[in-house]
């Protein structure tokens, strides 16, 4: 499968590039700058492409069979440009996915961006673009798989998680295994149209994933 990968110069962009150069998977990924494409080939992207999300992909799309979007602009920054990538980049990359017939779309979301208003204030602008994000992608006919993990870490990945559709308590995962469970999900027919809270837990991922 050739999959484009939004933000893949992110954190946890980084870790899927590597985990995806063990797999069948080709990845493409978009860059904002020429300079980060040899790194990220280094990790093990197939090939980097130029693009903004602020702007039309869709020729930097082309031949891609899935999307997976990492991209973010992080819950500390200021409530437009949260709305610029989170939320307005996201969509757009939908809609485009959507005209050129790309069917898989996977997004990393976060832990209770269904509401939030429940979530500290500083962060319910973060919380409240994604969710706006969510629900446009839950109507969009694609086959999505919305993947919200609690707080990210730089912790070393074990591997094991929790997955559920809504995780009781708030806890951490690391980027690392976010990555990985994005990967799974790529052949885990089960997680289409589905949306789970994901935290380091006790589960292998196959696992946790086959249990949705």
């Amino acid at each position: 499968m050739h999959v484009f990968v939004a933000g893949a110069n992110g954190q946890i962009g980084q870790h899927l590039v590597q985990e995806m150069a063990e797999s069948d998977h080709e990845v493409r990924a978009l860059v904002r700058h020429p300079d980060q494409g040899p790194e990220l080939q280094k990790l093990g992207a197939t090939e980097t492409v130029l693009g903004n999300l602020e702007e039309d992909c869709s020729e930097a799309m082309r031949g891609c069979d899935a999307v997976i979007f990492t991209a973010g602009s992080g819950p500390h920054t200021g409530p437009d440009k949260t709305i610029d990538v989170d939320q307005d980049g996201a969509i757009r990359l939908m809609d485009t996915a959507k005209a050129m017939g790309i069917k898989r779309f996977i997004i990393v979301s976060s832990m209770r961006a269904e509401e939030p208003e429940a979530g500290p204030e500083k962060l319910q602008h973060y919380l409240r673009a994604k969710r706006n994000a969510d629900e446009h992608l839950k109507t969009s006919g694609l086959d999505y798989t919305i993947v919200r993990p609690g707080r990210l870490t730089n912790e070393e990945g074990t591997g094991r998680v929790s997955i559920r559709a809504r995780q009781d308590e708030f806890g951490e995962i690391p980027r690392q295994d976010v990555a990985r469970v994005l990967m799974a999900v790529l052949d885990a027919d089960n997680t289409r149209n589905q949306v789970f809270d994901v935290l380091s837990g006790e589960t292998p991922i196959a696992e946790a994933l086959a249990s949705l």
